[in-house]
């Protein structure tokens, strides 16, 4: 018998809720622990990079025997890994801001930017504001860093306020 009452349509979105909710929770999860994997990946390769170039091809050519229907471990992916390790030596840092982002806002990140300050500024901004690939390559072409945080910022808040409060405005 199908339930077509008030009370029935408040359990059923409920459950539809935590079905979101636990699905969304996985894909964070699943996200982070490629994010470590890759983190750790990279380390791998800078600890043994006194083999060279020739590391990394037989790294994916043996990668690609033993996970064949597995994608993302391309010569040009793993020395992604390595310059993402290269920037994020502490692995505090990866679990807590780097690993909230996909991959592919990591590589922009390290495609876009050299300075750390406005890579980890953008990673926190991207957390912080929901900003999709799209909306943050568009922050960081129209230098939202710069804007923000580096420029000096036109006010006229110690005219207008007292000092604590101007202080405050500034900062």
């Amino acid at each position: 018998m199908l339930m077509n009452n008030s009370e029935y349509f408040n359990i059923l979105t409920d459950v539809k809720k935590r079905i979101k909710s636990t699905q969304y929770k996985a894909v964070l999860g699943v996200n982070k622990e490629l994010i470590m994997l890759y983190w750790n990946i990279g380390n791998i390769i800078i600890e043994n990079s006194t083999w060279g170039n020739k590391f990394l091809e037989n790294l994916v050519m043996d990668i690609k025997l033993e996970f064949p229907h597995v994608k993302g471990f391309s010569v040009r992916n793993l020395t992604y890994m390595k310059r993402f390790s290269q920037i994020n030596p502490d692995f505090a840092i990866v679990q807590t801001v780097s690993a909230q982002l996909t991959w592919s806002h990591n590589i922009m990140l390290i495609d876009k930017l050299k300075d750390p300050d406005q890579m980890a500024w953008y990673a926190k901004m991207a957390i912080q504001n929901g900003w999709s690939l799209n909306v943050m390559e568009h922050q960081i072409a129209l230098q939202l860093y710069q804007r923000q945080v580096t420029n000096e910022k036109i006010q006229n808040f110690d005219q207008v306020l007292s000092l604590p409060q101007s202080e405050l405005a500034v900062q």
